[in-house]
């Protein structure tokens, strides 16, 4: 599809996106800031809950705007819906990448995917590997780091995607599905992943993968004409994506409180799940390994080019972007100031 078809069903697309808005207290007079997030356990909550935002721009209006996956997100940005976004590294490499090209810059590193990603199967299957599941119907959000990771587990175990019956479902659909029985297996994360795991068993986590060269992140994206615009807010909305990490790393309990009371589940429930994933300290996110620092782009770049050429290889996209385009898409201004409290 051409970028301007896209174009033009990107706003009918938002629609079905499945996106809900909270813009309580907004005020007319002032500009709002457009932030997509996902119910996955990240900081990006802690900073929602705690209105953060709001107390450091009150000059701003914040709309959140929820998401069930980075292909959505990706949508919305197209349609110049969004400002700020979190999505997957996958559907990052996918968006930078032709034919889609999204003017967006990576601007941090919400979290590393470890165990709160995972190729799960039912324990009806009778299925106990990844070569197993030929002909097996597996379900998946397109496009997104669950899809990435499950492409490379098939691959590794010397399957392709027609091998297997690929579906493609958001979380709470692939739970439904699920539970009626239509799908044998399902690569998702948390928290619709805890849920499947009651009645199945992991194949493979995404901290395998990682293990195995294929490494997905969850990140934040700034659309870049905002940026440009608006530098002073990226930093401040970056000093609290900091401060949130800082809180999941020094005051564990604080951090599963203010997520779970953002996707519904009971801080013990959320205590669990953050053990599951990988959280940077703000001085990792602005290292060498991942953003880097102001003018000199962290290996998140080649991560990113990485996840292109695979996605190119499996056909996803018609060809993997160079390693400058994702360089010139990390946010490094004033790095690693810009993450000091």
């Amino acid at each position: 599809m051409k970028f301007k078809s896209l174009l033009a069903v990107a706003a009918s697309a938002l629609a079905l996106a499945g996106c809900a808005v909270d813009n309580s207290g907004s005020d007319a007079d002032k500009q709002t800031i457009r932030i997509g997030y996902q119910s996955f356990p990240s900081g990006d909550l802690i900073v929602k809950n705690k209105k953060w935002l709001e107390e450091a721009l009150p000059d701003f209006n914040i709309k959140w705007i929820k998401f069930d996956s980075g292909a959505d997100v990706n949508t919305a940005f197209i349609a110049k819906e969004l400002d700020f976004g979190a999505l997957g590294s996958s559907p990052v490499a996918r968006g930078l990448s032709a034919p889609l090209n999204i003017p967006y810059q990576v601007a941090f590193v919400l979290d590393v995917a470890g165990d709160n990603e995972a190729l799960v199967v039912r324990n009806a299957a009778n299925v106990n590997t990844i070569a197993e599941l030929r002909g097996k119907r597996i379900a998946t959000p397109f496009a997104s780091t669950a899809h990435y990771s499950l492409l490379a587990a098939l691959s590794q175990n010397g399957l392709t995607p027609s091998d297997v019956q690929l579906i493609d479902l958001q979380p709470q659909a692939i739970l439904a599905a699920w539970d009626r029985g239509d799908i044998d297996a399902a690569y998702t994360w948390l928290p619709t992943l805890d849920d499947l795991r009651k009645t199945g068993k992991d194949l493979i986590t995404s901290r395998q993968l990682a293990r195995d060269g294929k490494p997905t992140l969850d990140l934040g994206a700034v659309r870049t004409e905002f940026a440009d615009a608006h530098p002073e807010v990226v930093d401040i909305w970056r000093q609290q994506e900091a401060r949130a990490l800082d809180v999941i790393k020094d005051d564990p309990d604080a951090a599963a409180k203010a997520i779970a009371a953002e996707v519904g589940l009971t801080p013990e429930d959320l205590a669990g799940q953050l053990k599951q994933g990988v959280y940077l300290t703000p001085a990792e996110v602005a290292s060498p390994e991942w953003l880097g620092s102001d003018g000199k782009p962290g290996n998140l770049a080649a991560n990113l080019q990485s996840a292109s050429e695979f996605l190119a290889e499996q056909k996803q996209i018609p060809e993997a972007a160079p390693l400058a385009t994702f360089q010139d898409a990390i946010y490094t201004k004033g790095l690693p100031d810009a993450l000091k409290q």
